[in-house]
């Protein structure tokens, strides 16, 4: 049976695909509408283990929110390009481990914040952003940003699966690098991002670029450049599964293990 689209909130045109909303069909949610199904439907045709490679990132955001939580230290976390909520967000696995951990997600989808905020209504330490972070002076000026993250004390910066939405004329390299210049020593970057590292990554990341307008996949050479001169955590900037992984991996990584790479690096 297909799906029933529900009513679109306030500012979100559902004739229009969004990044956002196509991330929620790959993850099997249903916040979405008939024009982002039929973009992932591009998508799947050109790599049917998609929705293995959502996951995979999923998992190493669980993973690393726990690292910076754990074993790092950090209690406040901006989360960029956060997306819809779903299962296991970076508030969630945060509080987990340290009920007071501070989240702001920032998005510019204005159904993350209708979403968003009704999630997150009786969570005084989390709160959901909409500005674009392509523009970090917006960002880190925003008054909820600023209620709610100290910048004077250490801060986590994700930025987990977005990059590859901003092309190299909106200089993602210097976005990465104007909010890691906002956030004191001891603060991290966490970064995950398509790699163009191997063969199957070009048909993907034209059709991105055909259905949804953008995606530019970098090398890891290109990715490892946005970490700058920050201090890399072991292991390092690898494919997402090979990052901190829970059990070894004793097994060549699948095309779904490999589209995709992540790592974590402090500021000194």
């Amino acid at each position: 049976m297909a799906q029933q689209d529900r009513p679109a909130p306030a500012g979100v045109d559902p004739t229009k695909p969004s990044i956002a909303r196509a991330y929620d069909v790959v993850l099997g949610g249903r916040d979405n509408y008939a024009i982002d199904r039929a973009v992932v439907g591009e998508m799947l045709k050109i790599v049917p283990e998609l929705p293995e490679v959502a996951a995979y990132n999923r998992q190493i955001l669980s993973r690393g929110v726990r690292y910076l939580v754990e074993e790092a230290g950090i209690r406040q976390f901006i989360d960029l390009g956060s997306g819809l909520p779903t299962q296991e967000n970076t508030h969630q696995v945060a509080q987990r481990s340290a009920p007071d951990a501070r989240v702001v997600y920032v998005d510019n989808d204005p159904i993350v914040l209708a979403h968003g905020r009704s999630l997150l209504v009786e969570n005084e330490n989390t709160t959901v952003v909409t500005a674009d972070l392509r523009h970090p002076d917006t960002v880190i000026t925003h008054p909820e940003v600023r209620r709610l993250i100290d910048f004077s004390q250490p801060v986590g910066v994700l930025l987990v699966g977005i990059l590859h939405h901003l092309h190299d004329s909106e200089d993602p390299r210097g976005v990465a690098k104007a909010y890691m210049d906002a956030v004191p020593g001891g603060s991290y970057m966490f970064m995950t991002s398509f790699c163009a590292s191997f063969p199957e990554a070009a048909a993907l990341e034209a059709t991105y670029l055909r259905v949804l307008g953008t995606g530019r996949f970098r090398t890891l050479q290109e990715l490892q450049g946005f970490f700058g001169d920050l201090e890399m955590v072991d292991p390092g900037l690898v494919s997402l599964p090979e990052w901190r992984p829970e059990t070894p991996i004793s097994h060549d990584l699948s095309v779904a293990e490999r589209l995709m790479a992540g790592g974590v690096a402090r500021k000194r």
